[in-house]
């Protein structure tokens, strides 16, 4: 599988931007917007894949942190940035399919909001993480 994935995403899911340059090379990433929480997906490709053919810990790990991310700015309105994240992975994805993940805030303060969200191939859970993010808010 080395194209740029199929033509279109799942049902519901936009092309997402602004995630950075970071996010820019190893995407494209999807969301689907009028959630409560944060849906997101990307297709996985041979390049986010390891040398057994698997998607990459690390690409499911930077999928996440960015899924929670958005959960949490959802949540409290601010820009998150990682405190910590903490992932446990479940089972094995390969290229050529939709991983598609969703994430919800389960507690947020002024300053810091608490996440968890995990990332499902089909109807496989591939990994869960939770995280904690640090809330920048503009001084005013």
């Amino acid at each position: 599988m080395n194209g740029d994935g199929p033509a279109s995403p799942p049902v519901g899911f936009l092309p997402q931007a602004g995630r950075g340059a970071f996010s820019a090379h190893n995407g494209p990433f999807f969301h689907r917007p009028g959630v409560e929480g944060a849906e997101q997906a990307f297709f996985a490709l041979d390049r986010h894949c390891n040398g057994v053919g698997l998607i990459h810990g690390g690409m499911l790990s930077a999928f996440l942190d960015g899924l929670l991310a958005a959960a949490a700015a959802q949540a409290s309105g601010a820009t998150p940035v990682t405190m910590h994240l903490s992932v446990g992975y479940l089972d094995m994805g390969k290229a050529g399919d939709w991983v598609t993940g969703a994430a919800w805030a389960t507690r947020v303060t002024r300053d810091i909001a608490f996440v968890e969200g995990e990332a499902r191939m089909q109807s496989r859970t591939l990994a869960r993480a939770s995280g904690v993010f640090k809330l920048m808010r503009r001084r005013t």
